[in-house]
């Protein structure tokens, strides 16, 4: 089908296809930031549960060393404070490519005098 369209068409219909995968990409950074704080917020919740003087380790590479508490509980709260930044960011990262996407694919429609369907759903729709 790609073959009969327009060289204009052809072109949007190249951008909405590198759109998509540009939405997936951003969809799994997020998933994974969104993962990572959770796992931080959980570490910072159980350490609240842990007696001060408690001897502490944490990974650094391939090592565990010792950290006492109020580190441990400085560095995961800045990890936190990140990745809550960072999920925010490709928060709107991913509503910017899906409104670019959603814009792209009306231009198409119209290039190709509304044919819908042929594009099947938006970003996230593979």
């Amino acid at each position: 089908m790609q073959g009969n369209l327009p060289p204009e068409a052809q072109e949007k219909l190249e951008e909405l296809q590198d759109l998509q995968e540009k939405a997936q990409t951003v969809a799994a950074q997020k998933q994974q930031a969104e993962t990572q704080l959770s796992e931080a917020e959980t570490a910072l919740d159980e350490l609240d549960e842990i007696d001060e003087d408690t001897t502490m380790y944490r990974e650094v590479g391939e090592l565990l060393v010792q950290t006492d508490y109020d580190e441990a509980a400085e560095d995961l709260e800045e990890k936190v404070d990140n990745l809550e930044i960072r999920v925010q960011s490709l928060e709107k990262q991913e509503t910017r490519v899906e409104d670019q996407f959603e814009e792209l694919q009306e231009e198409l429609q119209g290039m190709l005098g509304g044919a819908g369907g042929m594009m099947g759903g938006g970003p996230g729709g593979a």
